[in-house]
């Protein structure tokens, strides 16, 4: 059975991601133009170069999300990795990342977190790891962010992949961390390199 994308709810996180790039992209041109060095960085073309680096990152955020929810309702399964057999956690996250932008993670959770680069909870984007204890071991749980304080993830055997609440009594206990695949400011770092 081929499993179809649930395109309203992909259109609605979409939107959604779009927003939250343009609340960000407007309080950075309202507050850098208020002082010299934003106005130092528009005479070099920083700004633009920066808007650019960040709209790049903030597509393939979208992107991901997007085809994250894409597989709302495929079944939980142990091992599973594909959209056919079904999807643990790990397997879920990992072949999300490879689908959309093409990145390899590895394949267990707790070398997932291993594998990526440690953030805040108050850091957290779209496209972000969030990590678990449910197993009574760190990080044996992982979904992806989502915004607005959600997550996707393939939960447990007998359910399917869903969004949940980071806030729910359940996921705030068993919390682990937050992670965050690949970094931005390697991008901001090449687009700085290139006006030398």
């Amino acid at each position: 059975m081929r499993f179809r994308p649930l395109k309203p709810v992909a259109a609605s996180c979409l939107a959604l991601a779009m927003t939250l790039w343009a609340g960000a992209a407007a309080a950075q041109n309202s507050s850098a133009s208020s002082d010299e060095l934003g106005s130092w960085l528009a005479d070099k073309g920083l700004f633009s170069q920066m808007a650019q680096v960040s709209q790049s990152v903030t597509n393939k955020a979208s992107e991901l999300v997007v085809h994250a929810m894409g597989f709302l309702g495929v079944p939980y399964q142990r091992g599973g990795s594909t959209v056919e057999t079904g999807f643990d956690c790990s397997g879920f996250v990992k072949a999300i990342f490879e689908q959309t932008i093409g990145m390899v993670l590895p394949r267990r959770a707790e070398q997932q977190a291993a594998d990526t680069q440690r953030i805040d909870k108050k850091e957290l984007v779209p496209g972000d790891l969030v990590f678990f204890n449910t197993m009574h071991r760190a990080f044996s749980h992982v979904g992806i962010y989502v915004g607005d304080g959600k997550f996707i993830h393939s939960p447990k055997p007998g359910a399917e992949v869903r969004i949940e609440s980071l806030g729910a009594a359940y996921w705030n206990r068993r919390f682990d961390g937050a992670r965050r695949v690949g970094n931005g400011s390697e991008e901001v770092g090449k687009a700085a390199a290139a006006l030398q």
